[in-house]
């Protein structure tokens, strides 16, 4: 009885504070994303100028993403929200746009942009795409357990905890996230069983240094000309892939029809339906096969096969790839890439919205360890591109494949060229499956440096 008197004093005592932003309707804060979009389109088209200096330094695309995270640090928006009546009473609320960003637009973009793939350019690219995949892979591996000595040393209280609140366990969730994915950190979760009480905040770092990664990656996107010549880089490949997906959407430019605009809309979304209906009967069936493995370490290796997320851009790819066999190819000429580049601004703009840029601060010594890791991932990358004198696009794709996954990775790709899409769709598929394994090895070695 003492004890539950205890509980409604704290919850008397602690004070909820009221975070709604000033528009919480999806539709007005779509609307804000867009008229977002739309400028930074705009003045990026300038030929001459302050804007034309402007995006000569900063990427379009790194715009897309940085504006809507000064909107929602602003209060402007908000990817979630906590209000309190003047009755006192507490209520969440939170916007859907990510979730039909990634759920329909990211597999409608990737479907219209794989239309003119060239298969064979893709394979000519080389090894160095799957090297630099893993090097980054390693890079995670390596880098938290670094990460643990470098800040236990300085601040020893900031890697310790122990039973089911061990920092090193939180952690093991983040490196399932960066290698693998959303299904890879739910499955380190429930291996090492860290205290969900206190998940959200690794949660919160994994959301602040990954899209500080992605923002710095896009960034040098804008670079990868000089990056490349001081790489030493031999990019013919991929310029010849380029060339040729170019050449091909030249040839076949049309102005198009409402036809076939309706055609492209029936293309795109009719593979997002049945995307979605393959795998949500997938993913139910693999659930009862994993399931039935034996509990543990065997069962959560394969846990990313009852991930619909998984399934819905396999099938999604594998449609691009088989139409692109087709006539249905022709249609780059009305304009199918150019529609998939739409989407996946908007998808930018809504990743964008989920970083507050003042909560940097908050778990201050939990966001250190989470810039060093990444660094140490970072770090290898550049030093392997260095050796092998690979392309920053490798890096930069090889990279995201891992910690953005299939979400962010066909967006960095495409931003090089929308035909380049599928390489980071491929790698970032790659990454679910070796995503656990290689995030317990990475727990282990934490673990170890922790002196547990």
């Amino acid at each position: 009885m003492h004890q539950n008197h205890q509980q409604m004093q704290d919850t008397a005592t602690k004070i909820i504070e009221d975070t709604t932003p000033l528009f919480t309707n999806d539709t007005i804060v779509f609307g804000v994303l867009m008229i977002a979009l739309g400028f930074i389109f705009y003045t990026s088209s300038q030929k001459e100028g302050f804007w034309k200096k402007f995006y000569s330094i900063v990427p379009a695309l790194f715009m897309a993403y940085f504006i809507p995270a000064l909107f929602t640090t602003a209060g402007i928006i908000s990817p979630e929200w906590t209000t309190v009546a003047e009755t006192g009473e507490v209520s969440t609320g939170s916007t859907s746009l990510y979730y039909m960003s990634s759920r329909y637009l990211l597999p409608a973009a990737l479907v219209l942009m794989t239309l003119s793939i060239d298969i064979k350019g893709v394979i000519n690219l080389g090894p160095k795409a799957l090297i630099m995949f893993f090097a980054g892979t390693v890079g995670i591996v390596l880098g938290g357990p670094l990460a643990v000595l470098i800040v236990g040393t300085i601040h020893p209280e900031a890697v310790g905890g122990e039973g089911a609140d061990a920092v090193w366990r939180g952690l093991s969730t983040l490196a399932g996230s960066w290698i693998g994915g959303g299904a890879n950190q739910t499955a380190m979760l429930e291996i090492y069983g860290y205290n969900q009480k206190l998940y959200g905040g690794m949660v919160f770092v994994d959301i602040v240094v990954a899209n500080i990664w992605m923002a710095i990656i896009l960034f040098g996107i804008g670079k990868s000309a000089k990056i490349d010549k001081w790489l030493k880089a031999d990019t013919s490949a991929i310029d010849s892939l380029k060339e040729k997906v170019s050449d091909y959407a030249r040839k076949v430019d049309r102005n198009p029809t409402l036809t076939d605009l309706m055609i492209l809309g029936a293309i795109a979304f009719g593979t997002v339906s049945f995307a979605h209906f393959g795998a949500n009967y997938l993913s139910k069936f693999f659930t009862e096969i994993v399931a039935g493995l034996p509990a543990g370490i065997t069962r959560n290796i394969f846990t990313f096969l009852d991930s619909s997320f998984f399934w819905m851009i396999s099938i999604t790819t594998l449609i691009g790839v088989l139409l692109s066999f087709t006539k249905l190819k022709s249609y780059e000429g009305a304009g199918a890439s150019k529609f998939g580049s739409v989407f996946i601004y908007i998808l930018v703009a809504s990743i964008g919205m989920k970083m507050d840029l003042t909560l940097i601060f908050d778990n201050l010594w939990l966001i250190v360890i989470g810039l060093v890791w990444m660094s140490v991932h970072a770090g290898l990358l550049i030093l392997v591109a260095k050796l092998i004198r690979a392309p920053y696009f490798f890096l930069a794709v090889g990279s995201q494949a891992n910690v953005g996954g299939a979400a962010s990775a066909p967006i960095v790709a495409s931003a090089f060229h929308p035909s380049l899409a599928t390489v980071g769709v491929l790698l970032a598929v790659f990454g679910y499956a070796i995503g656990t394994v290689a995030a317990i090895i990475c727990t282990v070695l934490m673990q170890l440096a922790s002196g547990v």
